[in-house]
């Protein structure tokens, strides 16, 4: 599944309306993901320029080297091919642009991530140009059109069941009464599965890093929020969390959630309801007209009101689209007023040191009505408890 050329269209005179707003010649985009949101065209970033123009009277222009040629073709990249030799080469790849570009423009936008070294190449080919930072893109982003969100309602579907084949293969190791699968053999098997998922209903993937996959870690090592798989073995008695996504079309979700192996202790329970709780009334924040530190606070309080405070680690959620954490970031210091069209996570969690973590993730989508959950699978304690 990928967007239609239409929907490209459609965003091209977005962009150059916001370009006449602020009185803008021309954008140029070189962070891979803004690339991939204007053209369609996702790529492996390295040293060599892969950059979009766009210019607010003119067509749309794809940068790229000539190793890249085919595969823009092949993505059916909604912009003109400039295709410049190799990096450094004997003349800059900005020069060759300009070589493409009718005419220069008098006022041009970058990106805010563009690098100091990249502005000044196109300070050197474009002479004439005054160049300026905007974000007019990143900001067009915050907001998903009905066919970005399509593709992130597919993606959830997928995440989702990557969770629940996770499930199985722990359950059909207890139920054998065999070893139970290493943090790394679970996190491969998931990430094959959903994979295979992808591939086997639909004809055309749009390839991206980490299509499917995640973070799997169980007992302590779940305490460490962001810790990578490795060889530990899940154990009976001990919680585990398999921390999940993909994307469909480059549109990321992801789904979160901390499974109990065994009958729950009194403490397991616990800190399992205070995150639950946590993340029902976080999510429901999610709503028009909330600004992102408020949902945040609403969320964070339940479970310092419940005496964990000193086990929060981080925020509520992040946006999610074409990357996996992108603006807007709910949490303390982002006064973005929520809208509708927009994709976020919410996934509290406390993590307590020597014993586990716990954390709930959903990616919402933000409606006139309020927040839907994209990911929909179980959060009840009585259903993410495997083996009791």
């Amino acid at each position: 599944m990928r967007l239609a050329a239409s929907c490209y269209s459609a965003l091209h005179e977005r962009v150059r309306a916001e370009l006449d707003r602020v009185g803008l010649d021309a954008l140029l985009l070189d962070d891979p993901l803004d690339v991939a949101y204007l053209t369609g065209f996702s790529h492996f970033p390295n040293e060599r320029p892969v950059a979009a123009y766009l210019a607010r009277d003119g067509a749309v222009l794809l940068l790229v080297p000539d190793l890249e040629r085919e595969y823009a073709a092949d993505q059916r990249a909604a912009a003109d091919l400039v295709v410049y030799p190799e990096f450094p080469g004997e003349r800059s790849p900005w020069a060759v642009l300009r070589d493409a570009v009718p005419v220069p423009p008098v006022r041009a936008g970058y990106a805010p991530s563009t690098s100091v070294a990249r502005v000044a190449g196109l300070g050197r080919a474009f002479p004439g140009t005054a160049w300026e930072p905007t974000d007019l893109v990143g900001t067009l982003r915050l907001r998903k059109t009905p066919e970005e969100i399509a593709l992130h309602a597919e993606a959830a579907r997928i995440a989702d069941a990557m969770l629940a084949e996770g499930v199985r293969l722990v359950a059909d190791a207890l139920a054998g009464g065999g070893e139970l699968p290493t943090e790394t053999e679970l996190a491969g098997h998931v990430t094959r599965y959903g994979a295979a998922k992808m591939y086997a209903e639909h004809d055309d993937v749009v390839v991206v890093p980490m299509l499917t996959g995640g973070l799997v870690y169980g007992g302590p090592n779940s305490a460490q929020p962001h810790r990578l798989p490795g060889g530990d073995r899940l154990r009976h008695g001990e919680p585990f969390m398999l921390s999940l996504g993909c994307a469909v079309g480059g549109r990321f979700v992801e789904s979160e959630r901390t499974f109990l192996l065994g009958e729950p202790t009194a403490e397991q329970r616990r800190y399992y309801e205070v995150v639950r709780e946590a993340q029902q009334v976080g999510t429901e924040a999610l709503r028009p007209g909330v600004r992102c530190v408020d949902a945040n606070r609403a969320c964070l309080e339940v479970i310092r009101r419940a005496g964990l405070g000193e086990y929060l680690r981080h925020r509520q959620g992040h946006g999610i689209g074409l990357g996996f954490h992108e603006p807007p970031w709910v949490a303390d210091g982002d006064d973005t007023v929520l809208v509708p069209g927009m994709v976020l996570s919410s996934e509290p969690g406390v993590y307590v040191p020597g014993h586990a973590g716990y954390r709930i993730s959903d990616t919402v989508l933000v409606t006139d009505d309020g927040p839907r959950r994209l990911t929909s699978y179980p959060r009840d304690l009585a259903e993410i408890v495997i083996g009791a």
